[in-house]
């Protein structure tokens, strides 16, 4: 038995999840191919000289940014939106997606705001914060592949997904 949803909100709310699918399969790719060796100090500061680890980088970082910035301003708000809520910020979109068990910690789905920005702008300046920064992103994408299997999970016990 499917629990109710706003029909009207159906088609906006399963287009997200699709996109966010999509999104999160190419995030998952560059992720295992990133963190499939050791990242250290030395692998940081290879960076400058090595355009193929460059390029590995600028995939994740991209992917990581769009997925992230996804999730926030579309896929959440729109399953908010499909269950009755009107989130008016993303600090309301976090609390309610928190209190609905899509998101663990909404601080720290916020947070991976913040580090894609130093993903972004350290790793050419700040060798060492950009290894910090690269650390922490595995469990934040980590994060960002859990709200995804959430919603997911939500959209199939809602009946909101035709069935393949």
């Amino acid at each position: 038995m499917s629990m109710p949803y706003l029909a009207e909100q159906a088609d906006p709310a399963r287009i997200a999840l699709e996109l966010a699918e999509r999104e999160s399969a190419h995030l998952r790719y560059t992720y295992r191919t990133l963190y499939a060796e050791p990242i250290d100090l030395a692998w940081v500061e290879a960076l400058v000289k090595r355009e193929d680890l460059a390029e590995k980088i600028d995939a994740f970082v991209g992917r990581f940014g769009r997925l992230q910035d996804h999730l926030g301003e579309k896929l959440l708000p729109a399953f908010a939106r499909l269950l009755g809520e009107q989130p008016k910020s993303l600090l309301d979109v976090m609390a309610y997606s928190e209190r609905m068990g899509w998101v663990d910690d909404a601080e720290e789905f916020i947070g991976a705001r913040k580090l894609r920005n130093l993903l972004v702008h350290e790793y050419m300046t700040e060798p060492r914060l950009f290894h910090e920064a690269l650390i922490t992103a595995k469990s934040a994408t980590e994060l960002l592949f859990r709200v995804v299997a959430a919603i997911k999970a939500e959209a199939t016990s809602r009946g909101l997904l035709s069935s393949d």
